[in-house]
């Protein structure tokens, strides 16, 4: 059934999409209304379950597509020639931040989805989150050039303070923000904070 979704022409196929996403970040698994979602992609119920089993299958999905979208964005524009670990987290954070800008909505339901609280559900995105989380540190951390630490560091334990102090960060912003409407001047806040930790880690590990 997915794939015959995909296979859907462009236009409805988005609408479809942009109305399941409008209604879960809105309202959240629970509440969302699959009432609501036919009616503002202006299709049929009997069409949407066509494709789809159930709310929870759409749900599922549309996370998937949503996630694997944006990640497979941030890595084709990565500059992997750039070895040095600071300056690809650097890299890392201006990308995500532009992904932001370009796609608010995916953004404002992927925020909502990690919120989610429905049991239905809560597991699953646990355990695609873990899965996209590993895909990325995997982009991240591949063939880097190790030379500029300082002798006798730990570089392992070193990488994993640094990853545990963005994780850290970024879950701190994540609970400011009930919304992605914010005024414009806040992304370039948080990663001037991050530049901050950016140039800490230099300061601390490198040479």
């Amino acid at each position: 059934m997915i794939s015959k979704f995909l296979s859907l022409e462009t236009e409805k196929r988005e609408r479809m999409l942009n109305a399941a996403m409008k209604e879960f970040a809105e309202k959240g698994f629970a509440h969302a209304s699959t009432n609501e979602i036919v009616k503002e992609a202006n299709i049929s119920k009997g069409l949407l379950f066509h494709y789809f089993r159930n709310k929870k299958d759409l749900f599922l999905f549309l996370y998937d597509y949503v996630l694997e979208l944006l990640m497979n964005e941030l890595v084709e524009k990565m500059d992997v020639t750039e070895k040095d670990l600071v300056n690809r987290l650097r890299q890392w954070a201006q990308l995500k931040m532009d992904l932001i800008k370009k796609h608010p909505d995916m953004f404002q339901f992927i925020l909502a989805a990690q919120r989610e609280e429905a049991p239905e559900v809560k597991h699953e995105l646990e355990r695609k989150n873990k899965d996209i989380i590993a895909k990325g540190y995997a982009v991240l951390f591949e063939d880097i050039d190790t030379s500029r630490f300082k002798e006798g560091i730990d570089i392992q334990r070193a990488i994993q303070m640094m990853i545990w102090t963005l994780e850290g960060f970024s879950a701190q912003e994540q609970q400011k923000v009930k919304s992605l409407s914010l005024r414009p001047d806040y992304y370039d806040e948080v990663l001037a904070e991050t530049e901050k930790y950016l140039d800490l880690f230099t300061t601390c590990f490198y040479r």
